[in-house]
């Protein structure tokens, strides 16, 4: 019976024992068998193309079997594989066997009772190092799955707002607008600075409540049309369209700054206090329009100022000067 698609890599510096081995494996019915006579060498060829397992001596020249197996499992970690590997050995014992097991070996075959133990060993050790690289690929298939999900996702769990990717769309929006239509585009970054402190106090839940009360009272805050997000854990946004710069002061948005630090918020374990700083940056036609994320950036940039006041910190727009 030939049993395709395992590939079975001897490693011994013996010719004799390598050719007993090889000989023994493809009676059993294998194939793509390869053989060298160094551990460096088995290395080599395990970069070229990885081997499913491997049959090595223990006792070799230059590096060993127990180095060897340190160095496949190197490999496999940065291939997310597994390689079975199995030693041929005359030794006995615990101590020596469970040194072994402790650096990743697999399994032994004794040398004296090589001929009826090596193909059954080899035969389970097909059928697990065929399910192990089937649920590495099958978790690998997750990670990337994942990593697309997030990727695509625009949503913030707790609060349902959107996130910081869906806050660069929706900037990129409202400075085409101004652009196009007139008027200024304006984010304001909204900063909880006692974030962390009310978290490590705060049991899960109710922290968890506390952000999205914060988030549903910004909503009430705001226009219908102007968007509310949450581009961090401690940081909310409001992107805006206005019809003049001059609006986008301030003082027209002392509302929010007032609205989230004077006024308590209710949770299940009691009432909270939020404390914010706000900082604003905006753009019309006369002072140009920046890319989404240069805004956003100068924003941030804004923050220690405005925790240094304790108020909101306004700015508009100013190309940066070139060298």
């Amino acid at each position: 019976m030939a049993r395709n698609g395992t590939s079975i890599l001897i490693v011994d510096d013996a010719k004799f024992s390598s050719a007993v081995v090889g000989k023994a494996l493809a009676a059993a019915g294998y194939s793509d068998i390869r053989s060298v006579s160094s551990a460096p060498a088995a290395l080599v060829a395990m970069e070229e193309r990885p081997a499913s397992i491997v049959v090595a001596d223990w006792l070799m020249p230059d590096m060993d079997g127990l180095e060897l197996t340190r160095r496949i499992r190197q490999l496999d970690e940065a291939s997310n594989r597994y390689t079975y590997v199995i030693l041929l050995t005359a030794r006995e014992g615990v101590d020596a066997l469970g040194k072994a097991f402790d650096e990743g070996v697999d399994d032994f075959v004794n040398k004296s009772s090589m001929t009826q133990q090596l193909v059954p060993r080899v035969l389970a050790a097909e059928r697990l190092t065929s399910l192990n690289n089937r649920l590495l690929a099958e978790n690998q298939q997750l990670l990337e799955q994942n990593r697309k999900l997030k990727t695509l996702s625009t949503l913030d769990p707790i609060t349902g707002l959107g996130n910081r990717a869906y806050a660069v769309k929706r900037v990129a929006d409202a400075l085409r607008h101004a652009q196009l239509r007139g008027g200024a585009a304006c984010y304001l970054l909204i900063t909880l600075q006692n974030y962390a402190e009310i978290e490590r106090r705060t049991p899960r839940p109710t922290f968890a409540q506390l952000v999205a009360g914060v988030a549903r009272r910004l909503r009430q805050l705001v226009r219908p049309l102007d968007i509310v997000v949450r581009v961090n854990p401690n940081q909310f946004a409001l992107i805006t369209h206005q019809p003049d710069i001059e609006q986008c002061t301030s003082a027209s948005f002392r509302r929010l700054l007032e609205g989230i630090n004077l006024k308590e918020f209710k949770t299940n374990t009691g009432y909270l206090s939020v404390r914010c700083t706000i900082t604003l940056v905006a753009a019309d036609q006369g002072t140009g329009f920046p890319e989404p994320e240069a805004i956003m950036n100068r924003a941030e940039q804004l923050q220690p100022k405005a925790q240094e006041v304790g108020l909101i910190v306004a700015e508009r727009w100013q190309q940066p000067q070139r060298a």
